[in-house]
């Protein structure tokens, strides 16, 4: 690949995604972790798990050689309600990472780290629906608009304050999840406001392929999140009325090259797009399944490393 690309991770590979989950690892763990596992950077996590403690986080980070890549929102986008709640996000959000020592700009990148990943979450009706575009409800227009509107006024809130870019995050389980809402965020948000970042283990889990998708949207692609998936599991949970992160506890995401998604072929892809800057490696899990985190990572590293990441 001509370009550099550093790999990174995020708390989710701990089991980090509702903070009110009692059985969360103590976020210092996770940097220690991250560190061990050898990653220069990772993502700050759901809104509310690393403290937004300037000094506190900074010396953190710091002591490990850590640096953040991307802070994340994810949480209900629809609701027009949850619009002031989400504005409060983004803005505590980014007045953090902005202040935090800065990932390094590679060659490539479009816009500088860190970056705001916005996802959609917390409706039980797509939740249960999740990789089901034949059985998930649809929003209808005005839903629709709501929600697009509220992923701008974060987005704008982010580039405009603080120099931030979003990107907006399909996710299982959320309303953009399917190729049919992809599209229709990228005809309905101008490029200048956010970009993608595009995860290759949510594209499959809802149907889509992972280089055939990457490809269509390259001009709007400015991050990359990196996930296996089980095949087996898969197809075991397919047929269950079961909410995504369910699914996940029961190992529907393993370690980078030992599931489904064709990672010579993203490479290839890659490398003839030319992309430089950050790819994080998640891998969804209970947070009770501690013990082979680190045994994961390192299977992933090292399978990317071999493939030419």
């Amino acid at each position: 690949m001509t370009n550099p690309i550093t790999i990174t991770t995020a708390p989710c590979c701990w089991g980090v995604d509702d903070v009110k989950n009692p059985h969360l690892p103590a976020w210092e763990k996770v940097l220690d972790e991250a560190q061990t596992a050898g990653f220069g950077g990772l993502e700050l996590g759901p809104y509310g798990y690393l403290p937004l403690d300037l000094v506190r986080v900074s010396d953190a980070l710091d002591k490990r050689g850590l640096k953040i890549v991307a802070g994340t929102i994810f949480d209900d986008l629809v609701s027009p309600a949850n619009r002031d709640n989400l504005l409060r996000q983004a803005d505590e959000i980014c007045a953090l990472i902005t202040r935090l020592p800065k990932p390094e700009t590679h060659p490539g990148q479009r816009y500088a780290a860190p970056y705001l990943t916005v996802m959609d979450w917390g409706h039980d009706v797509r939740d249960f629906a999740a990789g089901h575009s034949d059985r998930a409800p649809r929003l209808d227009n005005e839903a629709w608009q709501g929600m697009i509107d509220n992923i701008c006024a974060i987005a704008a809130l982010a580039r405009d304050k603080y120099g931030v870019r979003a990107t907006i995050h399909p996710h299982a389980g959320g309303y953009i999840e399917f190729a049919d809402e992809l599209q229709r965020v990228v005809d309905g948000i101008p490029a200048d406001l956010t970009g993608l970042c595009l995860d290759t283990g949510h594209m499959a889990y809802s149907g889509m392929d992972p280089v055939d998708t990457l490809r269509k949207y390259w001009g709007r692609v400015d991050y990359i999140h990196f996930k296996d998936i089980d095949a087996k599991i898969y197809a075991q949970v397919m047929e269950e009325h079961i909410r995504f992160f369910d699914a996940c506890a029961k190992g529907v995401m393993c370690p980078i090259g030992r599931g489904s998604i064709d990672y010579q072929s993203i490479r290839a892809l890659l490398s003839e797009l030319d992309y430089g800057g950050y790819i994080t490696i998640e891998q969804e899990r209970d947070p009770r399944n501690a013990g082979s985190i680190l045994d994961d990572l390192a299977a992933s590293r090292s399978f990317l490393a071999l493939a030419g990441f």
